[in-house]
């Protein structure tokens, strides 16, 4: 991009070199953007050049529901300065598309995701949850709450909602935590990648003509009526079966959150009236990934707060910003259980919100009611400090929780 293009009034690029941040503390490089201006720009460790950052709440929901800034185009400029250093979605995958073949793919698969499709994988999610519990108790203390629960329960729930058999979800982890992280190399990533789709390939293949309610039915079906390509179905299986894992990132911080703080965990104990919102809240003061995520190019001049983006301009939006906007959410950088109202955008905003932002809230509610009440003496096993916590992963975590009871 040339400096004749950048508008007179453009703030600083400022480097952000995305450390590892310890437990759930907010970036500090983050931080000092949002102080910065309601626009700034930055370079992120991988790709080239700089883009814009967005990190007030309106101007967040502003450009990711405005049609003049595409992810479409973003395909055609792989080098916009990321933080992964290997582009996750394949070409025509969800994610970059644009309406209207954004909205006809994600039309085929809005069944599994709404209230109803969400319900009919409650009970079966339950079971597992209660199962996986009594296994815990029933080794005794002291236990690592990630890999007892919080790790195993997103999987089977997601590989249920999917119809990925039992015992294909080990190799469905395997390649999600590969394709996660960025500490393994490029290769390695684009590798797993290869393989889940050719996986997802072959299982959506066999169910072109099932009446199904899992998410590969579905997407057989609307292959075998000619609505989406192979390709755009495997596209979108693979970014579902990856999202669908982020819940054990996001329940590992919600659980480190209740338990370091014992006083917000007695309180949704003695009220459970309060765990959805209380949940709620939690979800909107998580800080669930590291810098940002995709990127958008605007597809012509536009003006935000007196700055103009030029045509061609690459745009990021922060939800973890816009969470924290004070305009919208008093005292932003407390947990307040009851806040009420809560618009959070933890899910994101607009035609790319997240599909799976009921399950994952199904999810935690369960996660908090069956623990809280069935081990009421949870507590850490070790001092904060010492949960460790993931090392150059895209997605926030602990690596593991160790508890007692």
């Amino acid at each position: 991009m040339s400096e004749e293009t950048i508008p007179r009034t453009a703030p600083p690029v400022r480097n952000w070199p995305v450390v590892d941040l310890p437990g759930t503390d907010f970036d500090p490089v983050l931080r000092e953007l949002m102080a910065e201006g309601p626009l700034t720009r930055i370079s992120l460790p991988n790709g080239e050049g700089w883009a814009w950052l967005v990190t007030r709440y309106d101007d967040v929901r502003m450009v990711t529901n405005d049609p003049r800034f595409g992810r479409a185009a973003v395909m055609d400029r792989q080098q916009v300065t990321r933080l992964a250093p290997h582009f996750i979605p394949a070409r025509g995958a969800v994610g970059f598309l644009d309406p209207p073949d954004h909205t006809r793919l994600r039309r085929s698969v809005a069944a599994a995701f709404t209230a109803r499709g969400v319900e009919r994988v409650r009970e079966r999610s339950r079971a597992m949850l209660d199962e996986l519990i009594d296994a815990m108790l029933a080794q005794g203390p002291p236990a690592d709450l990630t890999e007892a629960v919080l790790s195993p329960f997103p999987i089977a729930v997601i590989c249920e909602l999917m119809g990925v058999p039992a015992a294909d979800r080990h190799g469905m982890h395997t390649w999600t935590q590969l394709i996660l992280s960025s500490s393994h190399g490029a290769d390695v990533s684009e590798r797993a990648k290869q393989e889940m789709g050719a996986y997802f390939a072959d299982l959506i293949a066999l169910r072109e003509n099932s009446a199904g309610e899992d998410v590969a039915s579905l997407l057989g079906a609307a292959v075998g009526r000619e609505e989406i390509t192979l390709q755009e179905a495997v596209g979108l299986a693979v970014l579902l079966q990856i999202g669908g894992e982020a819940v054990t990132n996001n329940s590992g911080q919600l659980f480190f959150t209740l338990l370091t703080r014992p006083e917000l965990a007695e309180r949704l104990r003695a009220e459970p009236d309060l765990r959805p919102r209380g949940i709620d809240e939690l979800l909107r003061w998580i800080p669930h990934r590291n810098a940002v995520g995709l990127s958008r190019i605007a597809l012509e001049d536009v003006e935000i707060r007196g700055v103009r983006i030029r045509a061609g301009d690459a745009i990021y939006v922060s939800y973890l910003a816009a969470n924290r906007d004070p305009e919208v959410f008093p005292d932003p950088d407390a947990v307040d259980l009851a806040r009420n109202p809560n618009p959070h955008v933890s899910f994101g905003f607009g035609p790319h919100y997240c599909p799976g932002g009921m399950l994952a809230r199904l999810e935690s509610e369960l996660l908090v009611d069956a623990l809280l009440d069935r081990v009421p003496g949870l507590r850490l096993a070790v001092r904060p400090e010492e949960v460790p916590f993931k090392k150059g992963a895209l997605i926030r975590g602990p690596e593991a929780l160790p508890v007692t009871w």
